[in-house]
C-alpha cells in the first residue's frame, strides 16, 4: 500500500478586541453628597454602537436606604451632562437589569426604568437598610455611543426616593469605545493597555516538531488595586475538528494534539520571553512556568498586577502540536483580551 502523507495546515489569526476597563475620575461633589469609592464598569464590548453588558461595582459610603441610583452617561465628568459629543448615541431603551443588585439593603425588588434614555436608572421603593461593601447592579443590552476611539463618562448617584429627586451619594467613572489604544484623560486615575500584533502565523503543523509563534501586550495603571487582563476564544479550530486545548499546565509534546499559551521564556520549545518593564505586572497562576502550557476554553485571567503599577510588557507564547490523525484543514481561533483596572 502507497503511504499517503498528510499535511495539516494552521494559520492562525487573532482579532484583537480590548475592552478597556474603567478609569475612575473625580469630579465637584453634589451638595451634601460623599464621593462613591471603590467605583468601576466594565463593558463586555468595546465596538461603537454595539449592544452589550455594563457591570458596575462600587461602595456608597452613606448609610441611608438607597431607593434609587442613575448611571448617567456624559460627555464630561464634571459640568452639565451632554449627549453631544463622546458620549452620543448612548441609550439604555432596550437596557435589562441583569439579576437583582447586591450590597445596597435588603427588601423589595430592583426594577429598572428605561424613559430616560440617556441614564441607566434603577428604583426599589421597598428597599430597607444600608449599603455595604462592593455593591453590584449589572445591565444586558446598554447602546453603546456611536463614536469610535471616545472616552466618555458614567455619573454615579444614590438616592434616598425612587424618583431620582433626593440625592445621597456620587462618583464618576469613564470607559471607552476604543479597542487596542491607550487611554489618557486629565484626570488622577489612568489605565494604559496596548497589544502590538493582531495575527500570529504558527504555519504548517508537523507530528514531528512543535510549531510556536508570539504576541505582546503592554499595561500599566495607577489604580489602588491594581489590574487584571484576561483572554476568551476556542482552540484551534477547521469546521467540525479541532486541535486539544490543554486545559491544565502541561509540557509541549510532539505526536500529540495540543493548543496552549504562556507568558515565559521557553526552551522546549524555544519560544517567548520573560515579562519586562518597571512594572509588578505578573502572570498569573497557571501560565508563570516555563516549558508549561495551557489554555482554557472558557476564559481565563492571564496577567494581574495587585496595586497601581508602572508599565510591564508581557509576551504571549503560543504552541501547536498534532499526532497522525489530526484532519486536513486551515485551523483559525480568534482571541479576545481585557485589561480591567480595579480602583
Amino acid at each position: 500500500m502507497k503511504k499517503t502523507k498528510i499535511k495539516s495546515f494552521f494559520k492562525k489569526s487573532i482579532y484583537l478586541a480590548v475592552s478597556i476597563s474603567t478609569l475612575t475620575v473625580y469630579y465637584p461633589s453634589l451638595a451634601a453628597a460623599s464621593q462613591i469609592t471603590a467605583r468601576s464598569v466594565v463593558i463586555g464590548s468595546s465596538v461603537a454602537s454595539a449592544n452589550t453588558s455594563y457591570n458596575f461595582t462600587f461602595t456608597a459610603p452613606t448609610s441611608t436606604t438607597i431607593k434609587s441610583i442613575s448611571f448617567q452617561a456624559c460627555d464630561t465628568a464634571s459640568g452639565t451632562c451632554t449627549q453631544t459629543g463622546a458620549a452620543s448615541g448612548f441609550s439604555s431603551g432596550s437596557a435589562t437589569l441583569n439579576g437583582q443588585p447586591t450590597n445596597l439593603g435588603s427588601g423589595g425588588t430592583w426594577t429598572i426604568n428605561t424613559t430616560d434614555t440617556t441614564a441607566l436608572k434603577i428604583l426599589n421603593n421597598s428597599n430597607t437598610g444600608s449599603p455595604s461593601a462592593a455593591s453590584t447592579v449589572n445591565f444586558s443590552t446598554v447602546h453603546n455611543p456611536s463614536a469610535t476611539n471616545s472616552t466618555f463618562f458614567l455619573r454615579i448617584t444614590t438616592y434616598s426616593d425612587s424618583t431620582w429627586t433626593t440625592s445621597i451619594d456620587t462618583g464618576n467613572v469613564a470607559t471607552s469605545t476604543a479597542g487596542q489604544i491607550t487611554v489618557t484623560a486629565s484626570v488622577d486615575e489612568t489605565l494604559t493597555f496596548t497589544l502590538t500584533s493582531d495575527t500570529v502565523a504558527l504555519g504548517t503543523l508537523s507530528t514531528s516538531s512543535t510549531k510556536s509563534g508570539t504576541s505582546t501586550f503592554s499595561v500599566a495603571t495607577n489604580a489602588s488595586s491594581g489590574y487584571s487582563v484576561a483572554y476568551s476564544g476556542n482552540t484551534l479550530t477547521s469546521g467540525a475538528n479541532t486541535i486539544t486545548a490543554l486545559s491544565s499546565p502541561t509540557a509541549s509534546s510532539t505526536d500529540t494534539k495540543q493548543f496552549g499559551i504562556n507568558l515565559k521564556d521557553n526552551s522546549t520549545p524555544n519560544v517567548g520571553s520573560e515579562v519586562s518593564g518597571s512594572g509588578s505586572g505578573a502572570a498569573y497562576t497557571g501560565y508563570g512556568t516555563a516549558n508549561s502550557f495551557k489554555f482554557n476554553t472558557s476564559g481565563e485571567t492571564l496577567a494581574t498586577a495587585s496595586a497601581a503599577t508602572n508599565s510591564n510588557t508581557f509576551t504571549i507564547s503560543y504552541i501547536a502540536n498534532i499526532d497522525g490523525s489530526t484532519a486536513a484543514g486551515a485551523y483559525s481561533t480568534v482571541l479576545t483580551f481585557v485589561a480591567t483596572a480595579n480602583f
